[in-house]
């Protein structure tokens, strides 16, 4: 029971995945897109994690809003498109954003 209470802590949307996205293909956001429309059903930990995880991503996206303009201006938000577009220009970013990538993945590395 120990493992499982110390597996929740550290990855508390694993149920939340296993019951509401089974089968879904991890990648271009599909797994995030499927929690976000099961949002009220989460578990506690699950919601708070995704709380989480959308403001150190606004943070990247604040600290990265001039790049995001200048190399991926008709991108379209959602479904991590954005992300790829910074990922293909990621040797052109301008250092903070790169500080801010690099600060994000840090933060999501140690949860």
């Amino acid at each position: 029971m120990a493992g499982t209470a110390a597996s929740a802590q550290e990855k508390p949307c694993a149920g939340d995945v296993e019951k509401f996205c089974q089968g879904i293909q991890p990648g271009g956001g599909r797994i995030a897109n499927c929690l976000a429309q099961h949002k009220d059903e989460l578990s506690p930990g699950c919601k708070a994690r995704v709380q989480e995880v959308a403001l150190q991503l606004k943070g990247v996206q604040n600290g990265c809003e001039d790049d995001i303009m200048i190399f991926c201006p008709g991108v379209k938000p959602g479904g991590g498109r954005i992300a790829k577009c910074l990922k293909e220009h990621q040797a052109e970013l301008s250092a903070e954003c790169k500080a801010r990538i690099a600060e994000t993945r840090k933060e999501m590395k140690k949860e």
